[in-house]
């Protein structure tokens, strides 16, 4: 009889823990990696306000990403599924068509779904349109956000660094003018615009031959565009461009819960910061962009403050991949490093299947409910879809999430237990780790080491084998000293990628604690 009176009580109390459903935010940096933020050891930028939220929060040291670029793990992030099940989700030109299949919901589907308000402002990068037909960036823009349950979305097409170089609100472009209709290209060169190979002269930063296709607001992106003269945006306004979207979504929603992907450009390049930040760090523009974010992430806390709404808000912080100091454009960010590693201890950053390829900085913030601390959990971004579903108590749907796993106690400090093993990709390539072994198959490692730079090591058979804990730079390849270690790491890979193993786990009433 005490038994199941006790039963009971622990019932109750779990449903008074989940009875209200938090507010939930991503804020996902671009090319921020595992040393930026001063509480993970970076010295080059003061992060005063992420560093609060890491200290009241949970601050994993083994927190990943799926991939090493950009497209890939925010399809894995929003999907709950690995990006190399799907052959598109690789980096995107500007004009590409939707990766995402409205027909299989994302998280942000998911939360409509359940009563939730969703956006989006900031960085897409996944696609519009539709595969079968050219794309009309004069009209409603779709498929796009909205149809894959974005309900109000702020965004740009791509990156920065791509055409067409303007903002797109709920589908269509802000501003545009509807004389001067826009028209993309990544195939040749449209219209007789300045690029930055014609006229280098006009450009505020010189940029590589990638980068050198149409001149928008001094710098050349890759691509080429006409029109739209009126719309195009100016890069040192964007951060606070996006962030007031997101604060706006904020306001009107204090009454009822939302989901918030903040994507801000920080710090992809180009880098142009406002002039309210420019030389604000030691580390050139590439440094005050990772101020900007902090700055940002300081806006968002202080208006959940405002609203009342921070207590029951779930906030992740984390970056879509690891750092890269010259990314096309030349502004000093290798020539000002200093002592400040942006990859923190770990070789390797973006492009790389290396530790600092995916291993990035991931703090969770919710007051409510999360045991502040620091956290060995193994945890990937590709896992918090059905997390989030654990934590409103829905299961996560049938056709979508399946390589993430639900990891609800280790997400808010109550647990150290993670997953079992960690998948990382990078381009074509995938890695491995479980525990402190790490294994790098057969194939090729890329590396981008600076100006025209790419280190491209072949990797042989039976592939390395790393103790990171002994050797977290990647150095001494033990595969020929634990072949049975191979052997085990590599069926992990093999058991993944032919989808036998390593999914979603169904969330039930013990999930909840019931």
């Amino acid at each position: 009889m005490k038994k199941s009176i006790s039963l009971f009580i622990a019932a109750l109390s779990a449903v008074s823990v989940w009875a209200e459903k938090p507010n939930i935010i991503f804020i996902y940096g671009d090319d921020i990696g595992y040393g930026d933020f001063s509480c993970y050891g970076g010295t080059g930028v003061d992060t005063a306000n992420i560093d609060r939220l890491a200290e009241s929060g949970v601050r994993f040291l083994s927190g990943y990403c799926t991939a090493a670029t950009c497209t890939p793990s925010r399809y894995s992030l929003l999907t709950g599924e690995y990006a190399f099940r799907n052959k598109s989700a690789q980096i995107l030109p500007g004009n590409a068509p939707l990766i995402i299949d409205p027909a299989r919901p994302t998280i942000a589907a998911f939360l409509r779904d359940n009563g939730y308000a969703t956006a989006l402002s900031g960085k897409w990068h996944l696609g519009l349109g539709l595969a079968t037909e050219p794309l009309d960036w004069n009209s409603e823009i779709k498929p796009g956000p909205k149809e894959v349950g974005f309900t109000y979305s702020f965004n740009m097409a791509a990156t920065a660094d791509r055409v067409p170089s303007v903002y797109i609100e709920n589908g269509r472009i802000v501003g545009l003018d509807p004389n001067d209709p826009v028209k993309v290209s990544y195939k040749e060169q449209i219209g007789n615009e300045p690029t930055g190979i014609s006229h280098p002269h006009l450009l505020r930063v010189q940029a590589d031959e990638q980068h050198s296709g149409t001149i928008v607001n001094g710098f050349s992106r890759i691509g080429w565009m006409t029109g739209g003269q009126a719309a195009r945006f100016k890069d040192e306004d964007m951060a606070d461009t996006y962030l007031s979207k997101a604060l706006e979504f904020i306001g009107k929603n204090k009454d009822n819960p939302f989901f918030l992907y903040y994507a801000p450009n920080e710090n992809h390049v180009p880098r142009v910061v406002h002039p309210r930040f420019q030389g604000s760090t030691s580390l050139g523009p590439r440094g005050d962009a990772v101020a900007v974010f902090d700055w940002c992430v300081g806006k968002i806390v202080e208006k959940l403050k405002e609203t009342g709404q921070f207590e029951n808000t779930l906030i992740v912080i984390s970056s879509d991949n690891g750092p890269v100091l010259f990314d096309g454009y030349w502004e000093g960010a290798i020539e000002k490093q200093g002592s400040h590693d942006a990859s923190g201890p770990w070789r390797g950053g973006k492009y790389s299947q290396l530790e600092g390829g995916t291993r990035v900085p991931f703090i969770v913030s919710w007051p409510a409910k999360t045991k502040p601390g620091i956290s060995e959990a193994l945890i990937s971004q590709v896992d918090l879809y059905a997390t989030i579903a654990a934590i409103i108590g829905k299961p996560v749907p049938a056709n979508a999430g399946q390589d993430g796993e639900n990891l609800l106690p280790a997400l808010i400090g109550e647990s150290s237990q993670g997953r079992e093993y960690i998948i990382q990709q990078a381009l074509s390539e995938i890695a491995v780790r479980k525990g402190n072994w790490k294994y790098i198959p057969p194939g090729v490692i890329t590396e981008r080491l600076g100006i025209g730079q790419f280190r491209k090591t072949e990797v042989a058979e039976p592939g390395l084998l790393f103790h990171l804990a002994e050797d977290p730079e990647e150095q001494h390849n033990l595969a020929a000293l634990y072949p049975e270690k191979v052997k085990e790491l590599r069926s992990i890979i093999e058991n993944v990628a032919t989808g036998k193993t390593g999914g979603k786990k169904t969330v039930s009433k013990k999930d909840l604690g019931f």
